[in-house]
């Protein structure tokens, strides 16, 4: 069986036999050698992800300051030699050095390296700022996803009726906000109508702050309506996704379960393997 590469058709033939091993290690999608790849790839970037958040906690990171370095370099070692292997065994290695996915391999790196250039105090805190460039490690993960295609089409195909929601929305904020002002008034704390569509916001999306609330009865009726009506707004965009995601399956020849929404199963298959329902309900 003739073993797929990176999805792509970039000649290696004349590659020496180690380069083909190499290429077919990083880059292979079907063989074990490169699942085993991007499963180990996965781990060590999920595990520097939560260096760096544990780095960000200052009890963590005035006792353990050491420890962190030390692991920080192991890993940044790791990952450039992950970086020169990608360009060793990538038939254009320039194609993939300006690739997005390129650019952040390579500027999750770099900032670890900047630390060894002590270029004054003032510099120092520059640098520090720098290293917070290391959380793009976990853009990396996109490489993983494999539903990911099919989600951002469903979301493309969804976008008219999205934006109508949205606009739906911001017309229901501004005319609740607009009401509470007039009703409320700056001295209950709504001074503005900008500030008074802020609370429809924060009301309308049930997060609550509770740094504004009204004080009269008529504006505490409204309040509870917008309230009710966050819960019910909050399900239509779920409901635009799921549709679109269910029928872009159907479209490419796949069964979606219509009680999990698990999408990409066999057109062989009676019952769905993830919650075993039946896919001919």
């Amino acid at each position: 069986m003739t073993k797929k590469a990176h999805n792509n058709k970039d000649d290696i033939s004349n590659f020496s036999s180690w380069r083909k091993i190499l290429h077919e290690i990083i880059f292979g999608i079907e063989t074990f050698a490169g699942r085993a790849f991007d499963v180990a790839l996965l781990v060590a970037i999920s595990l520097s992800v939560i260096i760096v958040m544990l780095e960000s906690v200052q009890g963590i990171r005035e006792h353990y300051r050491y420890e962190l370095l030390v692991i920080e370099w192991v890993f940044t070692i790791l990952f450039s030699l992950e970086y020169v292997a990608r360009l060793i065994a990538s038939p254009k290695p320039l194609k993939y050095m300006f690739s997005f996915m390129g650019l952040i391999d390579f500027f999750s790196i770099i900032p670890t390296y900047l630390r060894l250039f002590n270029i004054g105090m003032h510099s120092i805190s520059i640098i520090r700022s720098i290293r917070l460039i290391r959380i793009f490690r976990i853009l990396k993960l996109t490489r993983y996803m494999s539903g990911a295609s099919s989600l951002s089409t469903s979301l493309w195909n969804s976008r008219h009726k999205i934006i109508v929601f949205l606009g739906s929305v911001l017309i229901i904020v501004v005319v609740m906000g607009t009401l509470l002002y007039l009703i409320e008034g700056g001295e209950n704390g709504f001074t503005s109508i900008p500030v008074s569509i802020y609370w429809a916001i924060v009301t309308l999306t049930t997060v609550g702050y509770g740094d504004i609330s009204p004080q009269t009865t008529v504006g505490q009726a409204i309040a509870s309506l917008v309230m009710i009506l966050g819960y019910a707004i909050l399900a239509v965009p779920t409901g635009i996704v799921t549709a679109e995601v269910i029928k872009e399956g159907k479209s490419k020849g796949f069964k979606v379960c219509g009680k999990c929404k698990t999408s990409a199963l066999s057109t062989d298959s009676n019952y769905c393997y993830k919650c075993g329902s039946s896919l001919d309900s």
